[in-house]
């Protein structure tokens, strides 16, 4: 990262989060009316007509394919009542994923003074986003027929593995991109924001990172440690001077246990100071 930490505006890479959200809250087969508040937002538009109806999915097919701002207040009016309410919700939810340095004045991104986030941020919750597979098929789709939405995302067509996520731009914020790519069972976020060659500097980024990091089993629970077991297998992306760098510690009960299945202590897997990951330790069948 550069500069992962500076607040900056987004534009319509809110619309991860937004699109979060309502994946998780609501049913996305339920059909609502469009109501006259959503009724042209400025900016990208999907045409939304007052009293239309239109499924939950479609709407969401709208926002992150063509970046309907009037999709985005549809959506927010719909979950909350209110687009004050609803931003509540998302910095809140973003909290809790891990965004630290975010606030969300709008579903949608256009210009607020208060409406800002970092790098880091939008990829921590791009990375919880692309947890959801319905979240996953969405922002995959290149082109959606029930409503004749083509994808904005260039980098769906020209970056190999490339499974999504969000454009942004505003003459504020400049041009703006999430992007996430899948190679060799690894799956990577990238953030560019403010960045005139977006498409370019995403493409560096993932190029880069698959290039330099593979996915490392550190431990596999069909394998000893200790003449005990671990209940789960913990596979994690490290560079070659990195795994060099991985320590395995045990801290067993005394005296073990004899009786199998029985706990025996834990196992802590450290990157030099750092711990990645904890677990149980059992004794073996």
């Amino acid at each position: 990262g550069r500069n992962q930490t500076q607040p900056l505006p987004m534009a319509s890479t809110t619309k991860v989060l937004t699109a979060c959200i309502i994946l998780e809250d609501c049913d996305i087969d339920k059909v609502i009316k469009i109501p006259a508040e959503g009724v042209g937002i400025e900016g990208s538009s999907v045409y939304l007509k007052a009293n239309e109806e239109f499924s939950i999915r479609d709407l969401l097919y709208g926002l992150m394919l063509r970046s309907g701002n009037d999709c985005a207040v549809t959506l927010a009016l719909h979950h909350s009542g209110s687009i004050e309410k609803f931003a509540r919700v998302m910095n809140e939810r973003a909290a809790a994923m891990g965004a630290e340095d975010s606030y969300f004045a709008n579903p949608h991104g256009l210009p607020h003074p208060k409406h800002h986030t970092t790098a880091r941020d939008l990829a921590v919750i791009a990375a919880h986003a692309m947890e959801n597979p319905a979240f996953c098929e969405i922002v995959s789709t290149k082109y959606y027929e029930p409503r004749g939405y083509y994808n904005k995302n260039k980098m769906l067509a020209n970056y190999d593995g490339a499974i999504g996520v969000k454009t942004g731009f505003t003459m504020e914020a400049g041009r703006c991109l999430v992007t996430s790519a899948e190679r060799g069972g690894m799956k990577l976020v990238s953030v560019v924001l403010n960045s005139p060659q977006m498409y370019e500097r995403s493409a560096q980024l993932l190029d880069t990172a698959f290039e330099n990091y593979h996915m490392t089993t550190l431990c596999n629970r069909e394998i000893a440690i200790d003449k005990c077991r671990c209940l789960y297998d913990f596979i994690y992306p490290l560079t070659a001077a990195e795994e060099e760098k991985i320590v395995i510690l045990t801290d067993l009960v005394s005296p073990l246990p004899t009786i199998a299945g029985e706990f025996a202590g834990q196992m802590k897997i450290m990157l030099e100071n750092n711990l990645l990951f904890s677990q149980n330790l059992y004794i073996m069948e």
